[in-house]
C-alpha cells in the first residue's frame, strides 16, 4: 500500500471515529437547543392533536417546521394515541422528548423523562353543552347585517397571513368572524401571551375570595431569606418583580429553557436572582407568569382545588367550554402561555373585560379591579398595563424609535391581549368592541391588527 493510500485510509477512519463521537456525543448527552427543538416539537403536536383535534403531520409541517428554526425540520414524531402520548427526535434518534395528555388538563412536556409523574396529573370537569342562545350566553350567531365589517374580514390584508380566526363583537353580540382554511369556530387555538391575561384574572377571582392580596408580599418560601420577600404579588402583576429572566426566543434563553426543559417551571423561575429594584424596572417575563400561577395555586390546601378553580371560578360562569389551561409537569398552571380556546371563547373573555369583571350580572372579579389591570405600569414607559394588559397594539416590524401605533388612529382606552404568533385581543371599551384574531403569524413579516382594529371602529360609526 503506497504512501498516498495509507493516508487516505487513516483519514476515512478519523472521519468514522469522529462521526460516530458526535453521534454518541449526540444520543447521550444531546446539547440544549436539540433537546429545546424536540420538547417543543412533541408538546405542540401533542396539544393540538389531543386538545384541538388537529392531524399530527399538518401541526408538523406548518405550526411547527415551517414557521421555526431550521433545526425543527429535521425532526421526526411519534404519536401513541392509546397512551395518548407524542415523542419527537432529531432524525428520529437524536435528543428525544416526549410530552403526554392528561384529562383536562392538556399536554406537558415530560423533559426529565418522567412521563408517569407528569400523566398523574388530571382533572374531572363538567363541561355542559353550549346553550342555543344568543351569543354570549349561547354559541347561536346572528348573521352579519353591515357590508362594511364584511368587506374588512373578507380583506386577507386586514385579517392577516397565518389567519385562523377573527371574531368581532360589538355591544356584547357578534357581528363578524371568519375561518382560516381547516379551522372554525369549534377549534381551540392557543393563545401564547394571551393566556397571561387569563392567568391574571384567575388570580383576580381568588382576590375576590379574601385569600390573597395584590398588596402581599412573602410569596414563596424559598424567598423568605433574602430580599425576594419584599416582591409584592403587584409587583409580578406588573411584570416589575426585579427578578432575572431573559425572553428571547430566537436563542437557548430563560423562556425555552422554561418551557421546554423544565418539568417544574414554577421552580426554575422561582429560583431566579433579583437583578434590579423591586417595582422599578420594566422586564416582560413568562416566568413572572409561571410563579403567579404557582402563588395562587399555593392559596389552597388541596391540589385538585387549586386545578379545578380555573373551571369553578372564570370559565365555567363565562361559558367557556372549549377552554383547557395546561400544566407543567408538576402540576403548575402554564400561566405564561397555554390556554388553548375556540375563538368564540375568547371572544367571551374579551367581552368579560370589557364589561369590567362582571358577567350575567354577576361581579367575578373585585370592585374595579378590571380598570386597575390596564392603569399604566409606572415602570413600564406607558407600554404594559399593571394586570398583564398591553396598552397598545404589536409592535411588527416597527422601527424602535417610533410608537407601535405609530400612523393608526385609535381610541384612547384601546388595550391589548397580545401573543406569540399574531395572537391579539382588542378591548375597546368607549366603542363596546372586542376584536380577537388568532393565527400564526410570526411578527417578522409585519402584520399589524391595528390597521384592521382601525377600519373596524370606522365602519362601526
Amino acid at each position: 500500500m503506497g504512501f498516498a493510500a495509507k493516508i487516505l485510509k487513516w483519514m476515512i477512519i478519523l472521519v468514522i471515529v469522529a462521526v460516530v463521537g458526535v453521534a454518541g456525543w449526540m444520543f447521550i448527552a444531546p446539547p440544549s437547543l436539540i433537546l429545546i427543538g424536540t420538547g417543543y416539537a412533541s408538546k405542540i403536536v401533542c396539544s393540538n392533536v389531543f386538545v384541538a383535534g388537529r392531524d399530527a403531520d399538518d401541526v408538523l409541517v406548518n405550526d411547527v417546521q415551517a414557521p421555526g428554526h431550521p433545526i425543527l425540520r429535521l425532526i421526526d414524531i411519534d404519536v401513541d394515541r392509546e397512551a395518548e402520548t407524542v415523542s419527537a427526535a432529531l432524525f428520529g434518534i437524536f435528543g428525544s422528548s416526549t410530552s403526554v395528555h392528561r384529562a383536562e388538563l392538556g399536554c406537558a412536556a415530560a423533559p426529565d423523562g418522567d412521563v408517569e409523574t407528569a400523566s398523574d396529573h388530571a382533572l374531572e370537569v363538567e363541561r355542559p353543552e353550549p346553550l342555543g342562545a344568543l351569543w354570549p350566553l349561547g354559541n347561536r350567531v346572528e348573521p352579519s347585517q353591515n357590508p362594511a365589517i364584511d368587506a374588512i374580514l373578507d380583506d386577507p390584508q386586514m385579517t392577516g397571513p397565518g389567519m385562523r380566526a377573527v371574531v368581532v363583537v360589538h355591544n356584547g353580540r357578534i357581528v363578524g368572524e371568519r375561518y382560516g382554511d381547516g379551522f372554525d369556530a369549534e377549534t381551540p387555538l392557543v393563545g401564547w401571551s394571551m393566556t397571561k391575561t387569563v392567568n391574571a384574572a384567575i388570580a383576580g377571582t381568588v382576590i375576590n375570595t379574601g385569600n390573597l392580596d395584590l398588596a402581599d408580599r412573602s410569596l414563596l418560601e424559598i424567598w423568605s431569606s433574602d430580599d425576594r420577600d419584599e416582591v409584592a404579588l403587584a409587583d409580578l402583576m406588573a411584570m416589575s418583580s426585579g427578578l432575572e429572566f431573559n425572553e428571547d426566543y430566537g436563542d437557548v434563553a430563560d423562556v425555552t429553557r422554561m418551557l421546554y426543559l423544565q418539568p417544574d417551571m414554577a421552580g426554575f423561575a422561582s429560583d431566579k436572582p433579583l437583578v434590579a429594584a423591586v417595582g422599578e424596572h420594566f422586564n416582560y417575563s413568562s416566568g413572572t407568569a409561571v410563579v403567579l400561577s404557582r402563588i395562587w395555586q399555593n392559596t389552597f390546601d388541596d391540589p385538585q382545588a387549586a386545578l379545578r378553580w380555573p373551571h369553578e371560578a372564570l370559565f365555567g360562569p363565562l361559558g367557556m367550554t372549549s377552554a383547557v389551561l395546561e400544566t407543567d409537569a408538576r402540576g403548575t398552571y402554564v400561566g405564561s402561555s397555554y390556554l388553548y380556546a375556540n375563538a368564540h371563547d375568547w371572544a367571551r373573555f374579551g367581552q368579560f373585560l370589557l364589561q369590567n369583571g362582571v358577567w350575567n350580572g354577576q361581579l367575578i372579579l373585585p370592585p374595579g379591579f378590571v380598570e386597575w389591570m390596564h392603569e399604566e405600569a409606572p415602570a413600564s414607559e406607558g407600554g404594559y398595563g399593571r394586570g398583564q394588559v398591553w396598552l397598545h397594539g404589536p409592535r411588527g416590524t416597527t422601527p424602535e424609535d417610533q410608537h407601535s401605533d405609530t400612523g393608526f388612529t385609535l381610541p384612547d382606552d384601546a388595550y391589548w391581549m397580545l401573543g406569540h404568533d399574531g395572537q391579539t385581543t382588542t378591548v375597546i371599551p368607549s366603542e363596546g368592541l372586542v376584536v380577537v384574531r388568532l393565527g400564526l403569524t410570526p411578527s417578522k413579516v409585519g402584520y399589524k391588527p391595528q390597521a384592521m382594529v382601525q377600519a373596524l371602529v370606522e365602519a362601526l360609526n
